[in-house]
Order: structure tokens, then sequence, then C-alpha cells
């Protein structure tokens, strides 16, 4: 069914990281399948380029000034949101919209503050489980919040609250690990170890991994590496691995993470949600190396979520050393029943239905004039307001 059909314009605001842009998309995609017309507000930033390249053709792509909050630099950051509020309002000129959905981060703030002036609904999701500052502050805002976890719904204080989940796009969990590792140039028969940072890198988890490459390497000879290292952690990596003569796929970013998790056996990672909502639906074992400093520890205790859940190890990148790092990933290289383990606990923390679960409480929103011609579906069984969460 055509925009021109349902006559529903959605905003979604996923700018800043990859953790709120490829989320936002996974929405995107549903919102689009339901005959919406898709307007995607993300930020200068490299990450968010790259990530909307793809998608320019499908969905009207606005570009907001980064407005990360600083209070020493409060002018700049009220500048920053008055420039991105005018540019939202300008996007809407023409369609207004029905419902607005941020992803999370202050890049969100314009693009709110627009939906509350043009009478449109508003829609958080929030994907650590700890709230971010940004959605603690739109929160009143907002007409529902989506939670990743149910650890978030716990901590939010938010007129409705529904968990839902972190959306994972489509083609994460479609690819094909034969298929991949053929694309990659790696071996079809051997294990494989992802070694990433996030969107931005990670000079924690590039030290960690490099001082445990050597004795990686010896102990297990048939392990392949992928590492993306950051843009100012990858002449030092590829270095290392030369010196070593260690043959690895190394790159400072990629847009391709779908094909990377395929060929995966065995992860390191930052514990950024939406990656690990990315290994919940990989089913791939991992160690997290939470990001010591991030707002309000709010990785540590994403970890924590999943470490409980026996889903995952983690270390802590402080008082960790390399050969801490060894022994986690060969436990998971070496006991297949651990690896069996995680799997099963991976299983139960992922939730393949979020974002066609975000798109229909927000359709749900959107007054049924404005809808016209829009099929209503069943609610979802994964719906669950705070207070009556599914395991």
């Amino acid at each position: 069914m055509s925009s021109k059909e349902s006559g529903v314009t959605v905003g979604i605001a996923c700018g800043g990281t990859g953790g709120h842009l490829f989320p936002g998309l996974a929405v995107a995609s549903e919102v689009a399948a339901r005959g919406g017309r898709v307007v995607l507000f993300v930020s200068p930033k490299e990450v968010d380029q790259q990530g909307v390249a793809g998608v320019r053709d499908r969905y009207a792509v606005e570009v907001l000034p980064s407005v990360a909050f600083s209070v020493r630099r409060l002018p700049s950051f009220l500048m920053g949101v008055l420039g991105g509020y005018r540019r939202v309002l300008g996007a809407f000129h023409s369609a207004r919209p029905a419902v607005v959905l941020a992803m999370g981060g202050f890049t969100a703030l314009p693009p709110v503050l627009a939906a509350k002036r043009l009478g449109a609904r508003v829609v958080l999701h929030e994907s650590n489980a700890i709230p971010g500052r940004a959605n603690r502050w739109l929160a009143p805002l907002a007409d529902l919040a989506c939670a990743g976890m149910t650890e978030t719904a716990l901590r939010w204080r938010a007129r409705r609250v529904c968990v839902t989940g972190t959306p994972v796009r489509s083609e994460v969990r479609s690819a094909e690990c034969v298929a991949a590792r053929r694309t990659l140039g790696l071996a079809g028969h051997r294990p494989v170890l992802l070694v990433t940072g996030g969107s931005q890198g990670a000079s924690g988890v590039n030290r960690l991994f490099l001082a445990s490459l050597p004795d990686l390497a010896r102990r297990h000879p048939e392990l392949q590496f992928i590492h993306l290292t950051g843009e100012h952690g990858f002449t030092e990596a590829s270095d290392t691995f030369r010196r070593h003569g260690i043959p690895a796929r190394i790159w400072p970013f990629s847009p391709r993470m779908d094909q990377l998790l395929a060929a995966s056996t065995v992860v390191v990672s930052r514990s950024g949600a939406s990656s690990l909502s990315e290994l919940s639906a990989r089913r791939l074992p991992s160690v997290l190396i939470p990001y010591p400093t991030a707002a309000d520890d709010h990785q540590r205790a994403n970890a924590s979520v999943f470490v409980q859940a026996g889903a995952a190890r983690s270390l802590d990148q402080v008082a960790a050393a390399g050969a801490d790092l060894t022994g986690l990933v060969c436990e998971l290289l070496e006991s297949e029943g651990t690896r069996i383990s995680m799997v099963e606990a991976l299983a139960r923390l992922d939730r393949p239905a979020a974002a066609s679960e975000i798109a229909r409480l927000m359709w749900d929103l959107i007054p049924e004039a404005t809808r016209t011609g829009q099929p209503d579906r069943a609610p979802s069984s994964q719906s669950n307001p705070l207070g009556a969460f599914t395991s």
C-alpha cells in the first residue's frame, strides 16, 4: 500500500550512533511495509551517513546538527537544538507527521519538540538497561515508551512503557554463514573470531585484544580473525597482525555487520544494547567489555543482564589483561557445552518481533481517519505494558 493511500507520515529520529541508527532503520522498514512515508532524522557523523547511503531511495533523510549536551557549552547546545528544530519543521512542511519515534540521544530533541508543536504522537525507544539522559528528559512528552529490556522499563519514569526489545535489521537475521565467509574470503570450516568496539571503535578493546593475539593464535592456529578497529586504531592493529605474521580481515568500520556476524563463531564486543540485540539474533557466544565511562555506566548494566542470563562472559577493561581475554575466548572456542548453553540463553533474550511490534504500537496511536485503509492487525503477544512483562 502506498504512502498516498495511507496518508501517514512517520518521523524517526535515529542519529548519533549505530546503536540508534540501525534499530531505527529496522522500524522504518516495518512502517514502509504498512504504507507509511518515512522521514529519517540523522546526524552528520560518518556512521550515520554510511548507514543511510543505501536507503535514500526509500526514505526521506534529513541531517540535523549534532547536539551532544554539555553544561559548559550550553549556548552551543541550545543553538544546535534550535537549528535542528527549524529544520525538522521544514521537513514536515508539506506533510505533517502522525507520529514521531525517537531512538535515543540528544539528536532526538528537535524532532520530538517539533512533533509536540504539530500535534503528532511521540514514541520513545530506549535500548539500554539504564535509560539515557535524553530519554529521561523526553519521557513526560511521550505518548508511549518502548523498552529494550525489562530492566529498562523498571527504571524509566514514563506514563506508559511497553517492553518490545530492540529491533534488529532483517539482513542481520537472514545473512547466511557460508555465503558470508565466501564473500569475506574466509575458510568455511575454520572458526572465526570477530572483535569490534562498536561504530566508533574502542581503544580499550583493541588494547586487550592485541595483547591476547599472540597466545590466541598459538593456542588456536586454525582461528580466523576479523577486527573492526575504529579510525584511530587501524594502523596499530594492522602493524601488530603483520608483525606476528597473522592473517586477518581488518577495517576501521564496516557497514556490513550482517556479513561479519554471520561469518563469526565467537565475538569480542562492547556491550551497547544494539550490539547485544544483534548477538542475540545471531545466537553468538561473546566476551563483553563494557565501556567504563559510558553515561550512567549503562554498558556495564547491559552486560550484567546478559551475564546473569548465561548469555555471555564479560571483562572489566581497567582490571583485565590480555591473558584474561585469551582464557575466555579459548573457553568459548573449546567448550561445546558452554556454547550450547549460551545459545539457549541468547534465544531466550531475543525478541525477533521488536521492529514490527514497535510499528504496530505506533500505528495504534494514529487516529483512524489518518490511517484509513490500513488493515488492523491482531495484538502481538510481545506487547506488555509495565507490570505485565513476558519472560
